[in-house]
């Protein structure tokens, strides 16, 4: 029996020759259904790198829900391919422990809106693969090493593909470092909400506040967010590898976003950032400091 069949049991194991041992984790952990949530935010990048895949490309996999009456099951799809419809068809590519309907090698069709997760290897290094991921972060530290060597593939963070927009706590942060590349202070002041970031500031300090000192701290907020870059010019990311391995809950509106950046001389920096949920869309607050 191998490591992940000691961790989980054997009912919750299913080995697979060339291919990532795959193991079932209940639906309700908080992990994994962040990481069903962001394979489906980041799956813009999967289609479009296999529609033409880049040669440091190696492999491509999809993992999909498969229903049999009220039983589901997770299973990767090799060989994946989308119509011009965008359904999905693929191989199946583990033998399915739950599920009746399909079986190994067959080649089915799903529709996309049961897809939970994509894999891409790029140089020996996983790309996508978040439920993956969110094994891996419950097998203890010492462990980890041998779960990727099991599995056959390098992994870290990773390089998340979010789209550059609003619609996400991590597509704003992506954009106001893109507004910082372009040296385009109004696009990155369109990033910023100062006056939720007094809010946020003066709670923090446990200080009476009411609407006149929230507007005017704002303004020294967005004053010095603006002389700084003056002073000091606009930071560079152009050249940096981003992740986003964890997105906390503050509350409905408010999300602390861990960033993980790789610079080209191998360093790595990570960030904590407030965004908040605007009318217009997701906004970029201040860091956090962490004493």
């Amino acid at each position: 029996m191998g490591l992940l069949s000691k961790i989980f049991g054997k009912k919750n194991v299913a080995e697979r020759t060339g291919e990532p041992t795959l193991i079932y984790v209940p639906n309700e952990d908080e992990k994994m259904i962040w990481a069903i949530e962001k394979a489906n935010l980041t799956l813009w990048y999967f289609e479009e790198s296999l529609m033409q895949p880049k040669p440091e490309q190696t492999y491509f996999s999809v993992k999909v829900r498969i229903m049999d009456g009220d039983i589901g099951e997770h299973i990767w799809l090799t060989q994946p391919n989308f119509d011009e419809y965008g359904n999905l068809f693929g191989v199946v590519g583990n033998v399915p422990v739950d599920v009746t309907t399909v079986k190994l090698d067959q080649k089915i069709g799903v529709d996309r809106n049961y897809i939970s997760d994509w894999m891409i290897i790029e140089q020996g290094r996983l790309i996508g693969g978040y439920t993956i991921r969110a094994i891996r972060d419950g097998i203890p530290d010492a462990e980890k090493a041998q779960f990727d060597e099991s599995i056959g593939i390098y992994i870290d963070e990773g390089i998340d593909h979010f789209k550059v927009n609003f619609e996400t706590p991590e597509g704003a942060i992506l954009s106001l470092e893109r507004a910082f590349d372009n040296e385009d202070l109004d696009a990155a002041l369109a990033c910023k909400d100062f006056h939720e970031e007094a809010k946020v500031m003066l709670s923090a300090m446990k200080m009476d506040f009411d609407q006149e000192i929230i507007s005017s701290t704002a303004e020294v907020l967005e004053l010095s967010f603006i002389n700084n870059i003056n002073e000091n010019g606009f930071p560079k990311f152009a050249d940096l590898q981003n992740a986003f391995p964890v997105r906390a809950q503050i509350d409905e509106d408010h999300y602390l976003i861990t960033e993980v950046c790789w610079f080209p001389d191998g360093g790595i920096s990570i960030q904590k950032l407030n965004t908040y949920k605007s009318a217009s869309g997701w906004k970029v607050l201040g860091p956090v400091n962490e004493e």
